[in-house]
């Protein structure tokens, strides 16, 4: 499988899960570390628009600043993480499925379509309230903490704060209710 060279200025959902299905946060401070060793990987590389945490499985969806540096800096992360969990858990051997995840986002309506598949996660997998999960970009996107997260373009996108609200309510009920027709 050929992979998608990640290219400077483009958008992409990123994602991958835990080898075989199996956890790859086992706690919360697993995760803020994994958010930690993104932050020191890749701040200089990507833009961040949407993230999500699952203890599986996780989501970002990033705009590529520097082409040359960001595949090397994902590994490095996701090498970093893998090593530390591994020492932590007594495990050895791959954390990871082969290779992570990228989907090019090539316009407006899927971008924010992602964006909401992402913070909807927690519903979707969980059946928690994606409103409160912490370990997702929505609360962050709705405070007035400061964040490296590109929360005025993402509030831009969906016209305003409220629409924004409007559109992940929408698609949760639109979803729950697919998911009782089924």
């Amino acid at each position: 499988m050929k992979l998608e060279i990640l290219e400077k200025d483009k958008i992409y959902h990123i994602y991958n899960r835990g080898n075989n299905g199996e956890n790859i946060f086992t706690s919360d401070e697993n995760k803020k570390y994994f958010l930690k060793l993104y932050l020191i990987h890749l701040e200089d590389n990507v833009e961040t628009f949407a993230y999500c945490l699952m203890d599986n499985h996780f989501h970002f969806v990033i705009k590529v600043n520097n082409e040359k540096k960001v595949t090397q800096a994902f590994s490095n992360f996701f090498n970093a993480y893998a090593k530390a969990f591994n020492k932590q858990n007594d495990r050895t051997g791959s954390l990871f499925e082969k290779h992570f995840k990228r989907i090019q986002v090539e316009n407006e309506e899927y971008l924010k379509n992602v964006i909401q598949y992402i913070h909807l996660n927690p519903k979707n997998h969980l059946d928690m309230d994606y409103k409160s999960f912490t370990f997702s970009s929505y609360q962050t996107i709705l405070s007035d903490k400061t964040t490296n997260l590109l929360r005025n373009e993402i509030i831009k996108l969906f016209e305003n704060i409220e629409n924004f609200i409007y559109c992940h309510d929408f698609k949760n009920e639109f979803l729950f209710d697919k998911h009782l027709l089924e």
